[in-house]
């Protein structure tokens, strides 16, 4: 299987030349004896480059060997040959390298060794900055687009690149990881109805289901590790002055206003009045989903909640997206939830579940809006204690749908359930195995646990 697709032509090679020396070569790399692979993996990839491209997957693996056990000129030559390498799988083998995946493949080999290079911050951030531009798509790597960003932080700490460019490059890292978290996201979503729907995942699956998972963590870490990095430098004293200069030039620009209202809400700078100013132009240029949510905003910090609510559903109406529209019904039940509206708020995470059901905060939010709700919905101590049995079912549920929760589920799960009666209150009251009726609001039912 390992020769399947042989190429007719080679450089000087015969096909049973090329055959002999890609096997000992192959053979000597499996065994990992690199050294002793390098010659007849190096007459290969010159005489026979197109023969197989096995050449290509044991090249690398030869050449950082040689990289790892080697140093001064030697070294930086095998890292150049390295980054030629790459060049030649997408020559040579167009239909398994492509050009954009090998341009982000070596950013990285370059940023990974940088100083053997001697490549300085501005010419590794335009090495990043190319790869970015060409090939966006596939620039999806976590550690890629945190350097890339890390770049542009330590280039206008040393005063190379202005404020404004710093956090233009803080919108464009953040929303290709927004745009991957909610590609990762749908493609967890399937698996996830399916184990809700009683289905048994293959195994298949179940490599895909933890893969998601895996990516939706690394994406998580990276946005705090991002956040921490930027720090204080978009802080308002920086913002405000920056849109206040640009606002003339830039008010009809519907992205520019996007990201100006976005920076300035996150970074809570809505007091100023170029907020407001900036949340109508926005609205005035591009109504949309978007433009709903921040005039929303402003509503809600005069404390008008329903005339804010009616903007938000305005919002979830105009949205198509399933996977955003289920973020909107997120932040209405947070809204509701905070104005102890719970019965509301519960419908409206109940519908963001629905459309994101990797999503495990809105568990987390119904298992604490039924805590807070236990001395109001039973009518006898026993029974209100039982509706921490509830709670605690619910923020398991956040655990099983979203793995980056599983630690704080557990936790929460356990505090509620540490509140709950007892196994001697359990017995006393003669109530094990019972189905409890949970009122008021509530409206669900509860079943002791047996002894």
């Amino acid at each position: 299987m390992l020769f399947l697709g042989l190429s007719t032509s080679f450089a000087q090679g015969s096909q049973e030349e090329c055959m002999t020396k890609l096997s000992i070569f192959h053979e000597h790399v499996k065994a990992e004896n690199f050294d002793v692979a390098y010659e007849p993996w190096m007459w290969v990839r010159q005489n026979c480059a197109t023969f197989n491209r096995v050449t290509i997957a044991d090249g690398e693996k030869i050449l950082k060997h040689k990289i790892e056990n080697s140093s001064g000129a030697e070294q930086v030559a095998f890292i150049k040959d390295l980054l030629k390498l790459a060049d030649e799988s997408t020559v040579n083998f167009p239909s398994n390298y492509s050009k954009e995946e090998v341009i982000v493949d070596k950013a990285l080999l370059q940023s990974k060794y940088k100083k053997e290079l001697n490549l300085n911050d501005a010419q590794l951030y335009d090495i990043f900055d190319n790869a970015f531009q060409t090939a966006r798509k596939e620039f999806k790597s976590p550690t890629a687009l945190y350097t890339y960003f890390s770049l542009m932080v330590d280039l206008y700490d040393a005063g190379a690149k202005p404020a404004e460019d710093l956090f233009n490059k803080y919108d464009d890292v953040m929303e290709k990881i927004e745009e991957e978290i909610q590609n990762a996201s749908e493609q967890l979503n399937k698996y996830v109805q399916k184990e809700e729907a009683g289905q048994t995942l293959t195994s298949k699956e179940q490599k895909y289901k933890k893969f998601y998972e895996d990516t939706l963590e690394a994406y998580d870490k990276i946005i705090g590790s991002i956040n921490t990095k930027l720090g204080q430098r978009a802080n308002c004293e920086t913002l405000i002055p920056l849109y206040n200069r640009d606002f003339e030039s830039k008010k009809n620009d519907a992205v520019w206003l996007k990201r100006a209202v976005n920076r300035m809400y996150n970074k809570e700078c809505t007091d100023d009045p170029l907020y407001i100013k900036l949340v109508k132009a926005y609205d005035e240029t591009a109504p949309s989903a978007d433009t709903k949510v921040f005039v929303a905003g402003l509503l809600l910090k005069d404390g008008k909640t329903n005339e804010a609510l009616g903007y938000f559903r305005q919002a979830s109406d105009l949205e198509t997206d399933g996977y955003k529209k289920g973020k909107l019904a997120e932040k209405i039940g947070q809204i509701l939830k905070s104005k102890g509206r719970y019965s509301e708020a519960r419908n409206y995470y109940n519908e963001s579940l629905k459309l994101n059901p990797s999503n495990g905060r809105p568990y987390l939010a119904i298992a604490a809006m039924y805590a807070a709700s236990a001395n109001d919905c039973g009518d006898s101590v026993f029974n209100k204690r039982a509706v921490y049995w509830l709670a605690a079912s619910e923020a398991e549920k956040a655990g099983k749908a979203d793995p980056n929760l599983k630690s704080a589920a557990a936790q929460t799960a356990a505090s509620y359930r540490a509140k709950a009666p007892t196994k001697s209150e359990i017995f006393s009251e003669n109530k094990a195995g019972q189905t409890i009726k949970v009122g008021c609001w509530i409206q669900r039912s509860v079943t002791v646990p047996s002894l």
